[in-house]
């Protein structure tokens, strides 16, 4: 008779971070300040290198938007923004308020336009960060689309991500739904493609 052979399942269980234990590891040294890491719903996610094509994009974007308005909000580049205890992005860029709080790291509240620039991530862009920012409550979204040379401006968010979309290529313009006067042509920004 053989003996029995019975397989216990104990159920995984993922520990998510806070905004809070994700500044302790870097204060901590367990992050390098060249990684390039976001705490995305309580996980720390590795972030796709950066391309010549983005970083072009990120600098003509924002030398464009402080050109346009750079006097009535802040460009903030690929810094920290936190969503809410268990999200901290690192977008492309965000236009902030001016108004905002000055004695912590920028928050959803304190958002215009948030955007993302994509090639490689853009899949993960689309259907994960974008629905977060959303439901973060930022008014409009931005998705620079590398892949197929075109804008998506995403406005109206809600709980099931934003409710308007609209998309224009390379010859089109970029025209804020939100931010009154905010608006340029995307082939301006582009690279030409390889």
């Amino acid at each position: 008779m053989e003996p029995s052979t019975k397989t216990i399942e104990i159920p995984v269980r993922r520990h998510r971070f806070t905004v809070e234990e994700y500044h302790r590891m870097g204060e901590a040294g367990i992050f390098s300040e060249d990684d390039r890491v976001e705490l995305v719903e309580g996980e720390i996610v590795e972030m796709t290198p950066i391309g010549w094509r983005h970083a072009e994009t990120v600098t003509g974007l924002t030398r464009t938007l402080l050109e346009i308005g750079g006097s009535h909000y802040d460009v903030s580049v690929q810094n920290p923004l936190v969503l809410h205890e268990r999200g901290e992005h690192l977008p492309d860029l965000a236009l902030l308020r001016r108004d905002r709080p000055r004695d912590r790291l920028p928050a959803a509240e304190d958002v215009l336009v948030v955007v993302e620039v994509a090639d490689s991530s853009l899949r993960y862009d689309r259907e994960v960060k974008l629905p977060l920012y959303a439901r973060a409550g930022i008014p409009e979204a931005w998705l620079i689309d590398l892949t197929a040379d075109r804008a998506e401006v995403y406005s109206e968010p809600g709980e099931r991500g934003y409710g308007k979309v609209y998309r224009t290529g390379r010859g089109g313009k970029v025209v804020s739904a939100t931010v009154e006067g905010l608006s340029f042509g995307l082939a301006g920004i582009l690279p030409e493609p390889e």
